[in-house]
């Protein structure tokens, strides 16, 4: 039971990530990780300067180490010369509390030299690391440069990509009905072509009707005048001309 709620939890989120991948928008995607990498370099850099002030810190004990030791080792020579006089003068009293000091000035000068070490070989690691830590702040400081060029670059592709897709959108449209009680784009423009194509059709026939009347005028009137002309020529050539029939009259 247990590991079937698992997988149906792990389903839920897949499902909802992929959702929200889907619906969300890639320029306000882009703004968010230019952001996150701002915030991921400002993150760098506060740990990069923790570790060159380490380094720093670790040189300052240093000089104050070097500074304690060559104190300590004055002290050290001045308290052997002092109970060198000291024995010279045969004075025992002096000469113990000399000698005393400069064995407590001598061991003090040890455990100086040997801090020293210690802090050479940490500033020595602190300065692996710190170089380390300018490096990665230089490199990711390149990326982000990188990242803040190209930014542009992808907005103006955004912009093309929805102009695009807003074109394909319409082109699809106008060939796909929106609705079913509404034509599509090529269903009305067959329509007009049909329509336009009839009423061409008509006036071609209806033209082609006049014409032929006028062409039956003309012939007609063509035949009339040759009649005419016929009559003429055999009047000229003394040939009778036919009579025309007489009007019948009432009573006859």
């Amino acid at each position: 039971m247990l590991t079937y709620l698992k997988k149906r939890w792990n389903y839920l989120v897949a499902k909802l990530s992929n959702s929200h991948e889907t619906n969300a928008d890639p320029k306000v995607q882009l703004e968010q990780a230019i952001s996150e990498a701002k915030d991921q370099h400002h993150r760098l850099r506060e740990q990069a300067a923790n570790v060159v002030a380490n380094q720093k810190q670790t040189e300052m004990r240093i000089n104050q180490a070097l500074e304690k030791l060559e104190k300590t080792n004055a002290n050290v020579r001045q308290a052997v010369l002092m109970a060198e006089e000291a024995q010279k003068a045969g004075d025992g009293a002096k000469l113990d509390s000399y000698t005393s000091a400069a064995e407590q000035f001598a061991n003090r000068l040890i455990t100086l030299e040997e801090d020293i070490e210690n802090l050479k070989s940490m500033h020595f690691q602190a300065s692996e690391s710190a170089d380390q830590a300018k490096q990665a702040v230089k490199q990711n400081s390149v990326l982000l440069q990188k990242r803040l060029s190209e930014r542009q670059a992808l907005l103006s592709k955004l912009d093309q990509a929805k102009m695009q897709e807003t074109v394909n959108s319409a082109m699809s449209t106008l060939g796909e009905s929106i609705d079913d009680d509404l034509p599509t784009f090529d269903q009305v423009r067959e329509k007009i072509e049909a329509r336009y194509a009839k009423a061409s059709a008509i006036a071609e026939l209806t033209e082609t009707n006049v014409e032929a009347r006028m062409v039956e005028i003309e012939e007609a009137a063509r035949g009339v005048e040759a009649h005419a002309r016929l009559d003429q020529i055999k009047a000229d050539l003394g040939l009778g001309v036919a009579a025309e029939p007489e009007a019948i009259t009432e009573g006859e």
